[in-house]
């Protein structure tokens, strides 16, 4: 059983030995840090009790963002080990991280790099299925460079400071204002600072909408660059996986991130709870355990 683990939406996906899909199953979210223990618990035994339909488990294998509270904390783990024992997956699960799940769901190799750019930004090495080492994920107050929250945040500060000067307004720092609901300088510092920090992420499509303005344009290589770094300073071998709606093909950071990395096997994250499902049968079949977390499956056979 593969399950990917969101804070707003959980899937899992029941697999046979061959790799074959037999079941699926979403629910609410499931990340304890989001919807508190008991919720999120309750929320992942529906979806995994869907997705088996009262077929016998081998064992499960949870991708998860922020995966440290639930194979950290013995008390949360042996709340959605419980709740999982319920609806028929006995064995106690393995935790990978959301990071471990996108290599896996965009390469079949053992070894390579993952890239996520979303909200925030991250890039793993990966050995053997599992973190071996890791750049940025320092979050939205000390990193996070290249994200959906960057890239808003650089978004208002360049309006503000072409504001500041005076300069005249183009579309981008209009766009920028009128999203903020803002009419001046003052109030777009005042209406951003109202709001939670992470809520800068709202502007960052402005950014790709804009792309040909010479500001945003500035905005989108800086990102670019800072995400190509993220992932070279962890890479040693295998291919470079992206994740992440901010670096996606189609996006003017992910088409400048790829042209960055054209020099490498660069390859496209595909539906998380594949990966987590792939890493599931390495993990109940191969005797090999997947991810971050120690407990979980002995070998079945």
């Amino acid at each position: 059983m593969g399950v990917d683990a969101g804070g707003t939406t959980t899937r899992a996906v029941a697999v046979d030995a061959a790799g074959t899909v037999v079941g699926r199953g979403a629910a609410g979210g499931a990340n304890p840090n989001s919807n508190g223990v008991d919720a999120a618990a309750a929320n992942m035994a529906a979806a995994v009790g869907a997705a088996l339909g009262g077929r016998p488990c081998a064992g499960c294998l949870i991708g998860m963002a922020g995966s440290s509270k639930l194979y950290a904390d013995p008390a949360v783990f042996a709340r959605f080990a419980a709740a999982l024992a319920d609806v028929g997956a006995a064995e106690p699960p393995v935790v990978v991280s959301d990071a471990e799940v996108a290599f896996a769901s965009g390469a079949t190799e053992a070894d390579g790099t993952v890239l996520i750019a979303g909200t925030g930004s991250i890039a793993m090495r990966i050995a053997g299925h599992r973190r071996a080492a890791t750049a940025g994920g320092y979050g939205w107050l000390l990193g996070d460079e290249g994200s959906a929250f960057w890239l808003g945040r650089e978004a208002v500060r360049a309006a503000l400071d072409g504001l500041q000067r005076e300069a005249p307004s183009g579309p981008f720092v209009s766009a920028v204002l009128a999203e903020a609901g803002a009419n001046a300088f003052g109030e777009l510092i005042t209406v951003v600072n109202a709001a939670p920090p992470i809520a800068l992420a709202r502007f960052a499509p402005l950014v790709s909408a804009h792309a040909g303005d010479p500001v945003a344009a500035d905005i989108i290589e800086r990102a670019a660059l800072g995400l190509a770094g993220l992932a070279t300073r962890v890479r040693h071998t295998g291919p470079v996986v992206i994740a992440g709606s901010v670096a996606a093909p189609d996006t003017p950071v992910g088409v400048r991130v790829r042209e960055l990395l054209s020099h490498l096997d660069v390859r496209t994250a595909a539906d998380g709870v594949l990966g987590a499902a792939r890493l599931a049968v390495i993990a109940a079949f191969s005797g090999q355990s997947a991810g971050t977390s120690t407990r979980g499956w002995r070998n079945p056979g």
